[in-house]
């Protein structure tokens, strides 16, 4: 079973699958984000293209561990999730994967161009990893 990592942006969402066996975590192209229904769309059809049987989310809560704006759309976009999708969606929290990601870009001496284009995805491959070793 693979599971899928999102990074839910207001702009773009980043994407990341793991290996069949849950032990790693690869990139997917970014979505750009235009409407819910047509994220809901493109999910559940990825979903079926890659045989996705469970979903984790970041959940992006205030670092004093408070349920914000940004936390509670995605709290309320999950029951819809899993209608749409059809597989199990659970929430991790996300507090500092997109400084850690920008760090990581750094490091690798991205410019600040590529290092847009590949932070959202970045993001979600640590959500999906940081899950896949909590259940080990």
């Amino acid at each position: 079973m693979r599971i899928l990592g999102i990074d839910f942006g207001e702009k773009r969402i980043g994407l990341a699958l793991s290996d069949p066996l849950g032990f790693t975590a690869q990139s997917l192209d970014t979505l750009i984000r235009q409407n819910k229904n047509q994220v809901l769309r493109d999910l559940s059809v990825l979903c079926k293209e890659r045989g996705i049987g469970e979903v984790v989310i970041g959940l992006p809560v205030n670092m004093d561990g408070s349920v914000g704006p940004k936390a509670k759309e995605v709290l309320d976009l999950i029951p819809k999730m899993e209608a749409s999708l059809g597989v199990p969606v659970k929430t991790w929290d996300e507090r500092l994967t997109s400084k850690q990601a920008g760090r990581l870009m750094i490091e690798e001496g991205l410019s600040r161009r590529k290092q847009r284009a590949k932070s959202d995805s970045l993001a979600a491959i640590l959500i999906l990893q940081s899950y896949m070793e909590s259940r080990r």
